[in-house]
């Protein structure tokens, strides 16, 4: 088995956007956290024709009985890529792999490692939001990707699904998969190395970017994960978006933010404000998060939404 140095590969290029608004594409970085524990960093912007859909942050776990993978990214070639990014730190296959929730790079790499005859988990109602959303995801991913890109990529769905907590023991390392509440997408979990004290949130958790409130997220109950996170006191925190971090970056690129939000939202409201106008309220204290500009309106009309049904 071979292991890389910190950061043992920088691959692809910095590209435009396919969206005109998002920040620009950067290179998907392979960043080794420990002995075995692996983070693929990918770019804080839209997904593109260079970025295969990858456009989040993916994790691995060397064992040796396998390779479990945390997210097989958002197409079949975006799968490959990963896939060799994993064969330049060991020869052991993937054996295992672990979707976190129902957005696109969580889940459309799935049929390249099953073909290679991998084992695939998600929580169910992440399997339920896949197959709600597919025709859609699907469509956009043509759009940002073009045919060549989303070339080979068909869904896939998990051979094993949980409701609430399963745990893992795999190549002698111990896996805890939990839900703990509608976050981005209705079935967003996380993953626990109780050992290592490493936890990787997949959408759950943004940090250095701001974080879409989209159609299907729930901010009331992704705000309520927060108490369950910080309680496990993370060493490591794995993003689904951003750099390997610390539980005090999520809390503010995150939780604080979301909380901001909705405090700014239900006041304006309270005030008698329209949701024509809602775009414009001052959320100028996060406006150090990448694609700022581009998300701040829509995600304080999201919410505005949400707001008004509870």
């Amino acid at each position: 088995m071979k292991h890389s140095a910190p950061v043992v590969r920088f691959l692809s290029v910095v590209a435009l956007l396919a969206c005109a608004g998002l920040s620009q594409a950067g290179a998907l970085d392979l960043q080794k956290i420990e002995d075995g524990v692996y983070a693929v960093i990918g770019p804080l912007g839209n997904r593109s024709p260079e970025n295969l859909g990858n456009n989040a942050t993916f994790g691995f776990v060397v064992t040796d009985e396998g390779v479990v993978l945390i997210d097989p990214g958002g197409s079949y070639k975006g799968a490959a890529q990963l896939h060799a990014l994993i064969q330049s730190v060991t020869d052991q296959p993937v054996k295992l792999v672990i979707n976190t929730g129902g957005q696109d790079h969580r889940w459309l790499g799935n049929g390249y490692f099953a073909q290679r005859g991998a084992r695939i988990i998600a929580n169910e109602r992440a399997v339920a939001d896949q197959r709600a959303r597919v025709a859609d995801q699907l469509f956009i991913l043509g759009t940002l990707l073009g045919e060549h890109g989303l070339e080979g990529t068909e869904p896939v769905y998990a051979d094993q699904t949980f409701d609430q907590s399963t745990t893992l023991s795999f190549g002698g390392v111990r896996f805890e998969l939990h839900y703990s509440g509608h976050a981005h997408t209705p079935g967003d979990s996380f993953i626990w190395l109780p050992k290592r004290k490493i936890l990787f949130t997949g959408d759950i958790v943004y940090v250095q970017r701001m974080l879409g409130v989209i159609e299907v997220s729930g901010s009331a109950t992704w705000l309520g994960v927060w108490p369950i996170l910080s309680a496990l006191g993370p060493r490591i925190l794995v993003p689904g978006h951003g750099p390997v971090t610390s539980i005090e970056e999520a809390r503010a690129d995150t939780f604080d933010y979301l909380a901001f939000l909705r405090e700014r939202v239900a006041q304006y409201m309270d005030a008698g404000g329209g949701i024509e106008g809602v775009g414009k309220l001052d959320q100028s204290r996060f406006s150090y998060l990448q694609n700022y500009d581009a998300l701040k309106g829509r995600n304080a009309q999201r919410v505005y939404e949400e707001l008004e049904w509870e």
